[in-house]
């Protein structure tokens, strides 16, 4: 046993020290970027992701968020045909997900003979990316898919990020614990402060010419603007748009409230997973949230809230911000 004795941040725990600016309006503020992979290939997209989650990585929600020039992870659990149909036309800015199982790479392997070309974007998903079995099959995935850009993940240290990209993916996902209906850090102990994950998996990932996707935690567009400051590449929402109208799940209260519940929940394992098994726990659960309406809202929020960050801080682009950025400990 051992103890990290140096302070770990999350959102909360910050803010952005605004300085000297020479933008003459936020509407000049740049937000989509392009980025060159690790292992090939590139694409232009404002970093924002909708997660793939059954309630908000939906069809509508991707047609919604590619409009805004963002991007979305579908979830893994659609059915070949609905993701056949939704692949006809040309989709750069979606990713489709999978998992490790078996059946998973199989469905793939099927939906990438029956509907070619391949997906450009493909997000491999676990709860714990620190398993040799996850690393196993994200290095099969990359000889499968070698054009592919692959994201992977979730991990919130430095060496796990590093070892991720060596084996085969571009982007990581960063973040054990911090999301809204996650219970990972209650049920297990483990997890690791956000903010601080993302500074410190940032820096590991630049350095090999990686990217990382932060994955967890924002609960407002200044969250967001923090985790892009503290070096995200890319920001994943879940709980920010649960329960607008692009999601997928049970409303409430005559369409007023939704049903939002994490992907290792009970709910979640019942109707994915044929239960909880009898050797794990669900690290996830179940809240009710308010009806916020279309997604395209929110988004105009979130980026709304994104560009004044850049004015506030002298940044005349979402890639500068982090270069612009002096946070400030704050006590609670």
């Amino acid at each position: 046993m051992r103890i990290e004795e140096y302070i770990k941040l999350d959102f909360d725990d910050v803010l952005i020290r605004p300085k000297r600016s020479e933008a003459s309006s936020r509407k000049t503020v740049v937000l989509a970027r392009t980025f060159d992979c690790l292992h090939g290939g590139s694409f232009t997209c404002v970093p924002i992701i909708a997660a793939n989650m059954s309630a908000t990585g939906t069809v509508r929600m991707a047609d919604t968020f590619t409009q805004a020039q963002a991007l979305t992870c579908l979830h893994k659990f659609h059915d070949p045909a609905t993701l056949m149909r939704f692949w006809v036309s040309d989709r750069p800015k979606v990713f489709y997900t999978l998992g490790i199982r078996d059946k998973d790479f199989e469905k793939l392997r099927k939906f990438t003979e029956n509907c070619p070309p391949s997906p450009p974007l493909i997000c491999l998903d676990a709860a714990n990316g620190y398993s040799m079995y996850f690393v196993e099959r994200l290095q099969q995935l990359r000889e499968a898919q070698p054009k592919a850009i692959i994201m992977a993940g979730n991990v919130c240290t430095p060496e796990m990020v590093q070892e991720l990209l060596l084996m085969g993916a571009d982007i990581v996902k960063v973040g054990i614990g911090p999301g809204s209906v996650c219970t990972t850090r209650t049920e297990t102990g483990v997890g690791y402060p956000q903010l601080s994950a993302v500074i410190e998996c940032a820096d590991a990932a630049h350095g090999l010419g990686g990217l990382v996707c932060a994955d967890g935690g924002c609960k407002t567009p200044g969250d967001v603007a923090k985790a892009f400051a503290g070096g995200a590449d890319f920001v994943m929402l879940g709980g920010m748009i649960a329960g607008c109208d692009e999601c997928d799940g049970k409303w409430f209260n005559n369409g007023f409230e939704f049903q939002f519940y994490g992907m290792s929940s009970e709910q979640a394992q019942e109707r994915f997973y044929d239960g909880v098994p009898s050797y794990a726990t669900a690290e996830g659960k179940c809240t009710i949230v308010d009806k916020k309406g279309p997604a395209a809202h929110v988004l105009r929020q979130i980026m709304g809230g994104l560009r004044s960050a850049c004015a506030y801080t002298g940044a005349a682009r979402l890639k500068d911000l982090s270069k612009c950025t002096t946070f400030v400990r704050v006590s609670k």
